[in-house]
């Protein structure tokens, strides 16, 4: 099972990187959890200085941006 992380603090960016991450394993039919994390210490624990960010794994995948569900797709599988 994958282990997807959204770190971001709530922002609207965020919400949406949460919301296409959600669509992203839907559509790919890949067994994951995912998880928003928007608590600032835990999010500095990443070592992210931007957000929205997406982690996968433990390894940051990416940072300042909002993927779309297909880009999230390609990271995931």
């Amino acid at each position: 099972m994958k282990e997807i992380k959204v770190l971001g603090t709530g922002c609207l960016k965020c919400k949406q990187l949460y919301e296409n991450a959600q669509a992203a394993v839907n559509a790919s039919g890949v067994d994951a959890r995912i998880e928003k994390v928007e608590k600032l210490k835990e999010i500095i624990g990443y070592g992210v200085m931007t957000t929205p960010a997406l982690v996968v794994d433990g390894q940051i995948k990416s940072a300042g941006k909002t993927l779309s569900p297909e880009q999230i797709t390609e990271l995931i599988q």
